[in-house]
């Protein structure tokens, strides 16, 4: 039943978190920033979320700028659900570079 219920509340909070970030990533043009996965803890107050930014050279950039505004991120997530949760999770994000990884190993087959 637990597995369940992080099941949903993840998927919820991917879905929300994708919609703040492409808020605000539509004022800076040429970029593209994806919630590709997100975990949430068992007792449901840590949620890590992974983001994919396009193009890849400013990722770093980006996620030490959501980092720096991770409060804000999570008072925006907190109105957007604050009706199907009964605790905002803490907010952790990371990199995720699989994309990269992939390119790199087909990359490396094709030499």
């Amino acid at each position: 039943m637990q597995e369940t219920r992080q099941a949903k509340i993840s998927r919820l909070l991917q879905k929300e978190l994708a919609q703040i970030f492409q808020g605000q990533t539509r004022r800076m043009h040429g970029m593209m920033v994806s919630v590709t996965r997100v975990k949430i803890s068992p007792d449901l107050s840590v949620c890590t979320a992974y983001l994919s930014v396009f193009p890849s050279e400013k990722a770093e950039e980006v996620i030490n700028n959501v980092n720096t505004n991770a409060k804000t991120i999570r008072y925006d997530l907190g109105q957007r659900i604050r009706n199907q949760v009964r605790i905002i999770p803490e907010l952790r994000f990371f990199i995720d570079d699989s994309l990269d990884y992939i390119d790199h190993i087909d990359e490396l087959l094709r030499s």
